[in-house]
């Protein structure tokens, strides 16, 4: 059984104790660039940093997605990571407070995802390994700003 990226996204959003996880569905709105939204946010810029990367890791894992593009690795205000049919929108929380996107998009389906996802069996969790995918994505990001800035 194939287990939808959108939930995927959510319960990686909620494993690393994101606040207010909500998606939209876009595909009843003629002018969406996508098909859903997943938005969260976090009240820290290390915690903002921790949900994406544990999205990247999870889609990665459970869904041999790898992200198309993204952006905000840099600063960790608002980071939006496109996976075609899904982008996902981690907002530190004055951010989101501010855009209020999901009130822009105020036609879309919403679903609210409340609770925590079940937590893996003892030696399932002992036994992975965690992927270096999302350390190395952000790495290269550094680099590439770095650059820019020179």
């Amino acid at each position: 059984m194939r287990i939808s990226p959108v939930k995927i996204i959510a319960d990686a959003m909620l494993e690393k104790k994101a606040q207010d996880v909500l998606s939209l569905d876009l595909r009843g709105i003629g002018s969406a660039i996508c098909d859903h939204f997943v938005i969260c946010n976090a009240d820290s810029t290390t915690a903002v940093a921790a949900i994406a990367d544990n999205v990247l890791v999870k889609m990665e894992e459970k869904a041999a997605m790898k992200v198309l593009r993204m952006q905000g690795l840099e600063n960790d205000f608002w980071i939006i990571l496109d996976y075609g049919e899904v982008v996902v929108h981690i907002f530190l929380t004055e951010y989101r407070q501010f855009y209020r996107l999901e009130d822009l998009w105020a036609d879309a389906k919403a679903r609210h995802f409340k609770d925590e996802p079940k937590a893996a069996p003892a030696k399932e969790t002992a036994e992975r390994v965690k992927p270096k995918a999302a350390s190395k994505l952000r790495a290269t990001v550094r680099k590439k700003t770095a650059k820019q800035k020179e």
